[in-house]
C-alpha cells in the first residue's frame, strides 16, 4: 500500500466521528486488558456493561437536545424520582407492577413537556429552566422518600429479570435504545427536523419545521429516558435510593454524547457516537480501578478526555469544510 493509499484510507476513517471514538476504545481496552488479567473476564465485562449502559440510555435523549440546540440538566433527578413513584403506585395504590412503570416514565414526559414549555414559550433558557427543575425534582424525590431507600416491591420482583437483575439486561436495553432512535435521528422526518432546528433555528421555522414542537418533544424523550433508566437501575441493584443518579451520571452523559461527537453548539451528532463515547467512559473507569489509579483521578482524565474530543471535531470540521474529507 502507498503513502497516498494509506493517508486516502485515514481521511476516509476519519469522516465516520464514531470510526475515531471506537478506534480509541478499543485501543483502551487493549491496553487495559495487557495491563490487567481480570480486565476481559465475564464479570469484568458485566461490570463495564453495568456503568454503559444507564449513560448510554441518558445520553440518547442529551444528544437529541443537543442537536437542536438544548440541554436538559435535570434527567439525573428524573432517574432518581422514577422508582420512587413506581414503587408508590405499586405498594400504596395497588396498580400493577407494568402500569406502574408506565406511569413512572409517563410523568417523565409530563416533567419534559414543562422544561420544553418553560423554554420555548417563555424564553427562558434550557440551562436556567432545567436547573430549577433538577432541585424540584431532587426535593420531591428527598421529601417523599425521607431520604430512605426501599426495597424494590415484592409484586415487582416477577420481572426484575428483563428490567435490570440479569447480567446483561440493561446493557440489551441500551443497545435497543440507541439504535431505535439513530434509526429516528438519520431515517427519519423528526430527526431531518431536530438537525434542522439545531443547525439554523431561525431557517428551519422559514422552511416550515416546527420548531417549538420539535424542542419540546425532545426534552419529553430526554426525560422519559431519564425516567426508564432509573427504574432499570432499581432493578438492577435491587433497591431504589434518594441519593442515586444525581448531577454526576447528567454530566457522564453529556460528556459522552460530547466525546462522541455531538456539538454543543447544535445541529450534528449522532446516537452511536454517543454510545461509543459512554464505552470509552465505562472501559477508563473501569480500567483506572484494575490498574489501581486513584478514583479521584477520573474526573481529571474525564476533562482532558472531553477537551481533546471537541478539539477532535473542531480539526475535522475544518477538514470537511475545506473539503478534505470527501
Amino acid at each position: 500500500m502507498t503513502i497516498a493509499a494509506a493517508r486516502r484510507g485515514g481521511q476516509r476513517l476519519l469522516r465516520f466521528r464514531e470510526a475515531s471514538i471506537l478506534l480509541v476504545a478499543i485501543g483502551l481496552a487493549v491496553y487495559f486488558n495487557a495491563a490487567s488479567p481480570a480486565f476481559a473476564t465475564e464479570g469484568n465485562l458485566v461490570t463495564i456493561s453495568h456503568y454503559v449502559a444507564p449513560v448510554a440510555i441518558l445520553a440518547t435523549g442529551q444528544v437529541l437536545l443537543l442537536i437542536s440546540g438544548e440541554i436538559d440538566l435535570s434527567v439525573g433527578h428524573m432517574y432518581a424520582l422514577a422508582p420512587f413513584l413506581m414503587h408508590y403506585a405499586i405498594s400504596f395504590h395497588g396498580v400493577p407492577v407494568l402500569l406502574a412503570i408506565v406511569l413512572a416514565v409517563a410523568a417523565g414526559a409530563v416533567v419534559g413537556l414543562v422544561n420544553g414549555l418553560v423554554t420555548v414559550r417563555l424564553h427562558v433558557p434550557s440551562f436556567v429552566t432545567t436547573l430549577g427543575m433538577l432541585f424540584l425534582l431532587n426535593g420531591i424525590t428527598l421529601v417523599t422518600s425521607h431520604a430512605y431507600p426501599v426495597p424494590i416491591p415484592e409484586a415487582a420482583r416477577g420481572v426484575a429479570w428483563w428490567l435490570g437483575a440479569a447480567p446483561w439486561a440493561e446493557i440489551t436495553w441500551a443497545l435497543a435504545i440507541v439504535l431505535a432512535f439513530q434509526v429516528v435521528l438519520s431515517q427519519t422526518r423528526w430527526g431531518l427536523h431536530t438537525v434542522a432546528t439545531g443547525g439554523n433555528q431561525h431557517g428551519a421555522g422559514e422552511a416550515g419545521v416546527r420548531v417549538n414542537r420539535i424542542k419540546i418533544g425532545n426534552f419529553m424523550i430526554a426525560s422519559m429516558l431519564g425516567a426508564l433508566t432509573g427504574v432499570l437501575e432499581a432493578f438492577r441493584i435491587n433497591s431504589i435510593e434518594p441519593l442515586a443518579g444525581g448531577s454526576g451520571i447528567m454530566f457522564a452523559s453529556v460528556a459522552a454524547a460530547v466525546i462522541g461527537g455531538t456539538a454543543l453548539a447544535g445541529g450534528s451528532g449522532t446516537i452511536v457516537g454517543a454510545l461509543l463515547g459512554a464505552l470509552v467512559l465505562g472501559i477508563l473507569r473501569d480500567g483506572l480501578n484494575l490498574v489501581g489509579v486513584n478514583a479521584d483521578r477520573f474526573d481529571l482524565i474525564l476533562g482532558i478526555a472531553i477537551l481533546l474530543a471537541m478539539i477532535l471535531n473542531v480539526y475535522l470540521a475544518r477538514l470537511r469544510t475545506k473539503g478534505t474529507l470527501r
